[in-house]
């Protein structure tokens, strides 16, 4: 009697599955290797600045959770490689921990012009993060790599860095606590989506919205240099969050008018 075995695998379907498996292997290994450099940076920072393991700790902690949501979303991309632009992106998740686990820690702190040789390689460090912003989209562009799945990674990582430069420049007494504003204002969005759907509309592309973000994190940035006192730190903040406030009111103004009318009973 001739029994009915399992049904051929199309070549299509091989195809995809040796893909998702090249995938897996080539995120998972550079996962692995930026989660190794992020631990060697911190312990020397431990060393170097006496920061304790808590900051080594926190740092793998932060890393660890982006890495994560990344291996998580790995599935949205598209290619069967993760491509040396999500490895850019990577390489900026990785700073971004680092300088996220300094928040609670002894530096930076007020007055900054009293560990001047720190505020300028934190300044340093956060200059190369942003940036390096502008070579992960030119890569994907030249590699042929492009996605959406590269393009939300290279915006969550650019949310996250506001968000962590916000909190040091709260920290190191230049701006008062509202400056988080601006680190929440994304994050605050997305959950009203949740209560407006029509919020999570699409948007299209924006020189404006670029611009505004390459301005907030430039002005965060030069905030936590030594030599910009206070009241300056503050002025700008305060212009950089009016021009982000602005932004983000013309694209709800956008997604209000293009949301679907009710139908009518």
């Amino acid at each position: 009697m001739k029994t009915a075995g399992n049904p051929p695998v199309s070549p299509r379907i091989r195809q995809e599955i040796a893909d998702r498996r090249c995938l897996a292997r080539d995120a998972a290994r550079d996962l692995a290797v930026v989660g190794a450099v992020v631990l060697l940076v911190a312990l020397w920072l431990d060393g170097a600045a006496g920061l304790g393991l808590e900051y080594a700790a926190k740092a793998l902690l932060v890393f660890g959770a982006g890495a994560w949501l990344v291996w998580r979303g790995r599935l949205a991309h598209p290619h069967a490689r993760f491509g040396p632009a999500n490895r850019v992106t990577l390489a900026r998740l990785g700073s971004v921990a680092l300088m996220a686990a300094l928040v609670g820690e002894p530096l930076p702190r007020a007055p900054l012009d009293s560990m001047p040789a720190a505020a300028w390689c934190l300044v340093a460090v956060a200059t190369l993060t942003a940036l390096l912003d502008a070579v992960d989209g030119a890569l994907a562009r030249r590699s042929g790599m492009a996605s959406a799945f590269g393009a939300r990674f290279d915006m969550e990582t650019d949310a996250a860095f506001t968000l962590v430069l916000c909190a040091l420049v709260v920290q190191a007494g230049q701006v008062g606590p509202w400056i988080l504003a601006s680190g929440l204002m994304r994050y605050a969005f997305m959950a009203a989506a949740f209560a407006w759907p029509w919020l999570g509309g699409p948007l299209a592309p924006s020189t404006r919205r670029q611009a505004v973000c390459v301005i907030q994190i430039a002005t965060l940035v030069v905030c936590l240099a030594p030599i910009v006192p206070p009241w300056l730190a503050g002025g700008l903040a305060a212009i950089s969050l009016a021009l982000l406030t602005l932004s983000f009111a013309i694209d709800v103004r956008t997604l209000a008018r293009q949301r679907p009318t009710p139908p009518e009973t």
